[in-house]
């Protein structure tokens, strides 16, 4: 259940993260003039939060995983 816990934590503060940092790349190197701001908050919500709430669940897990083992 610890390991739950922390997991869920990992996975909110990855997606904050993502959010952050996605929606940051997207305003520095997307090419769209008409809807730049619209883009950025969309890749960051759907794509690069997401994403990175995934890559800190699997680094909190396979932690865990290597100091049981």
């Amino acid at each position: 259940m610890k390991t739950f816990g922390l997991a869920l934590l990992a996975a909110i503060g990855g997606y904050l993260v993502g959010l952050c940092g996605g929606m940051l790349l997207i305003e520095i190197f997307s090419s769209n003039t008409h809807d730049t701001s619209v883009e950025a908050a969309m890749t960051g919500a759907f794509v690069f939060g997401p994403l990175m709430a995934l890559i800190a669940v699997i680094v909190v897990f396979r932690s865990r995983h290597s100091r049981a083992g």
